[in-house]
């Protein structure tokens, strides 16, 4: 037998053979982990619908996942989108005006202004933030925020009508099944974080794991990638939804007749429902009540006016002293560690340039030849104040005293040590505008230390942050 009675093997000859070169090995034993891998990925998918199936056999989880849980009469697909059509539109504008307050702020200048280096293509569309008409930034930071706040009661009213969506069982029973679920984890995990970090922020209570800015900012684009698939998804069922039923009637029904709407695929309608204890129209005008109460102890902070009496939702600094200092501060100078000693006797202001630096006191700020401003201050808060009469030197002939008559920017320091924004840049435009100061009286009066003493910048349409205070030093460039 020539082998030690052992038979040959199969393909042998009989000869000793050749080795199998080292990487012909290697091809070989991927193509059969490959084979593996395919072999169990097929067997796998055979098995699935068949596991699914036996799943969805399994009853469902004890409580909300119960289809029997849920038994309101009135929770159905016209309801949801009554509520669902006026956040089509609202969110829209709130999104909007967000975007726009991003804008304003000019991140684009450098890292003095950006919140969110790494925005990469999220900053597509940012541009020279403009100084007319000076109330801009006023108005569009107020409609976002007093919208904001607006929209809270139909939000909840909307979570309410969808929530057995939440828990239907099973969770996820196809791929398309399974995006659209994700969509909508997206949707109202990104719709409550904006929400509510947006109102901790118009309170002044920072409790953020980071920067308020960064962390709003990217929770708007993921909010509103998901709002647009899940408008995609749903809007054609909400147009239906919302021809199957009159508004007017509706809103006509009393208790006796409130029934609820036909069984739905979305599983909406309740299969056991209880007897009724407030009718449709009762739920909308719930919502239409809360939502005008928050527009009254809202709007009155950026409106101004009487109205800003009734502002009970914005306490913070509406009133902080009588006379020429009578309107609304942000940051006090104890809150960021100013006091006397910084903007004493020994305060000097800093021009830089072209031309060499010039050192100036206030006293001879004073001195020069002043002008005046009638501008508002406006902050991310959504508060502004009516226009106050500003009087100092303007931004532009400051650039030509420092060598650069064109400069197309300036940054701005404060002798403020801690917290956000202690220096900010301004672009050309808003250097260039008549209107734009160095401001060293307000109302007639010399600054107050909390609104900026001894100098403080004041530009239209600025964000009030970016209208740094206590300012000691303005280097203009190119």
């Amino acid at each position: 037998m020539g082998n030690g009675g052992r038979p040959s093997q199969p393909g042998s000859s009989g000869r000793p053979e050749r080795p199998m070169p080292e990487d012909a090995h290697a091809r070989w034993r991927l193509r059969r982990i490959g084979a593996a891998v395919a072999g169990g990925v097929a067997a796998a998918a055979a098995r699935a619908p068949a596991v699914t199936r036996r799943i969805g056999e399994l009853p469902a989880p004890p409580g909300p996942f119960r289809p029997g849980f849920w038994r309101s009469p009135i929770r159905g697909p016209w309801l949801t989108s009554v509520f669902g059509l006026v956040l089509l539109v609202g969110i829209p504008v709130l999104f909007l005006t967000g975007a726009l307050s991003y804008a304003a702020y000019n991140p684009d200048l450098g890292p003095h202004n950006d919140m969110t280096p790494d925005k990469g293509l999220l900053g597509f569309y940012l541009f020279d933030w403009p100084t007319h008409p000076y109330w801009l930034y006023r108005l569009t930071q107020g409609v976002h925020v007093t919208l904001g706040v607006v929209l809270v009661p139909v939000l909840l009213g909307k979570l309410w009508s969808v929530i057995p969506k939440l828990f239907e069982w099973l969770p996820v029973r196809s791929v398309a099944h399974g995006l659209e679920r994700l969509s909508l984890l997206m949707l109202v995990g990104g719709v409550i974080f904006e929400f509510v970090t947006g109102i901790l922020n118009i309170q002044l209570y920072y409790v953020f794991p980071g920067s308020f800015y960064t962390l709003h900012f990217y929770g708007a684009w993921v909010f509103i990638a998901a709002f647009v698939v899940h408008v995609c998804l749903r809007l054609g069922r909400m147009s239906r939804a919302l021809g199957s039923r009159s508004l007017a009637t509706e809103l006509r029904t009393d208790l006796a007749h409130t029934v609820p709407e036909p069984p739905d695929p979305d599983g909406l309608v309740p299969t056991a429902p209880a007897a009724p204890t407030m009718t449709r129209r009762g739920a909308v005008g719930l919502v239409g009540v809360g939502s005008l109460a928050l527009l009254v102890v809202t709007a009155g902070q950026s409106i101004g006016g009487r109205l800003r009496n009734t502002a009970l939702f914005a306490p913070h600094n509406r009133n902080p002293g009588g006379g020429p200092m009578d309107f609304q501060i942000n940051k006090t100078a104890a809150a960021v560690g100013i006091n006397p000693a910084h903007v004493g006797p020994a305060w000097r202001l800093e021009v830089r340039g072209r031309a060499p630096t010039l050192v100036f006191t206030r006293a001879q700020l004073l001195a020069m030849r002043r002008h005046d401003a009638l501008l508002p201050i406006a902050c991310v808060e959504g508060w502004s104040t009516d226009d106050q009469h500003w009087s100092g030197l303007r931004l532009t002939d400051l650039a030509a005293m420092a060598g650069l008559p064109g400069a197309g920017s300036v940054l701005v320091e404060s002798v403020q040590s801690r917290g956000a924004f202690r220096s900010v840049v301004l672009r050309g435009n808003q250097i260039h505008d008549p209107r734009s100061l160095l401001a060293l009286r307000v109302n007639g009066a010399d600054l107050s230390l909390d609104h900026g003493y001894p100098a403080r910048i004041i530009v239209p349409a600025n964000p009030g942050v970016n209208n740094t205070k206590w300012v000691h030093r303005l280097t203009f460039r190119t």
